[in-house]
């Protein structure tokens, strides 16, 4: 049975978060997500519409800048529905009523973080085969200056977990995204991995730094990895 978006009885949830719930259905025959911005009760009414709209559309466009540019994100049903905009038009399936996303469904893939803390034969082999991959999609996405805002092993899958290549990766979860060329975004946007990545994955320092390594490679890399190294200094100073 294909999904109504106007319908939520046969949306199943999956997950709920502070500002979005997430479901799985069926929608034109194929495995679909729907991430829903749900009503804030404690906001005003206009203002909750605007922000619910701004974010939506945010997202959208940011995975949408990073699959013309080669970078595998949940697909987006093309031209399915084509969302007039006052400054641009949007090619992802959007419910602009109630603030819905439709995206693929990525099956039988696995998150990051799964996968490396199922590593047990030649773990270190794979580890640096995995971090050169996840160093040349972020440099990627920021070279086309999107800003993903919450890069953690838990916000990327792999649809295989042998001879993993760069296509294997997908990155999920663009609702804290924005489109910014300003070096300070980018030294944040690797903060937030690098945090995340040593935190939820201890003694793993020699495999983040070859996701540096390799996106130092990138064209305009040394300023984001110099805000980096201040990002760290201010980080430590507030912990003093």
């Amino acid at each position: 049975m294909d999904a109504d978006p106007n319908d939520n009885s046969i949306l199943q949830l999956i997950k709920q978060g502070a500002e979005a719930r997430v479901y799985v259905t069926n929608f034109l025959d194929r495995p679909t997500i729907v991430k829903e911005r749900f009503k804030k009760k404690y906001r005003h009414s206009t203002l909750d519409d605007k922000l619910r709209h701004k974010r939506t559309m945010q997202e959208v466009r940011s995975m949408h800048r990073c699959r013309k540019a080669g970078i595998a994100t949940p697909a987006d049903y093309e031209l399915i529905i084509m969302l007039i905009m006052p400054s641009s038009s949007v090619v992802f399936f959007v419910d602009s009523n109630d603030y819905k996303i439709y995206m693929e469904e990525i099956q039988n893939s696995v998150t990051v973080r799964d996968y490396i803390n199922s590593l047990q034969e030649n773990k270190e082999d794979k580890m640096q085969q995995l971090a050169k991959i996840i160093g040349t999609i972020i440099a990627s996405m920021h070279n086309i200056q999107v800003i993903h805002g919450d890069l953690t092993t838990s916000n990327m899958l792999l649809r295989k977990t042998n001879d993993i290549e760069m296509a294997d990766l997908i990155l999920i979860d663009f609702g804290l995204s924005s489109i910014s060329s300003v070096a300070e975004d980018k030294g944040v946007d690797l903060y937030v991995l690098e945090r995340a990545f040593l935190s939820t994955h201890p003694n793993t320092e020699t495999s983040f730094q070859v996701i540096l390594d390799t996106y130092k490679t990138f064209k305009g890399s040394s300023e984001a990895l110099r805000k980096l190294d201040e990002v760290r200094l201010r980080g430590r100073k507030r912990t003093m």
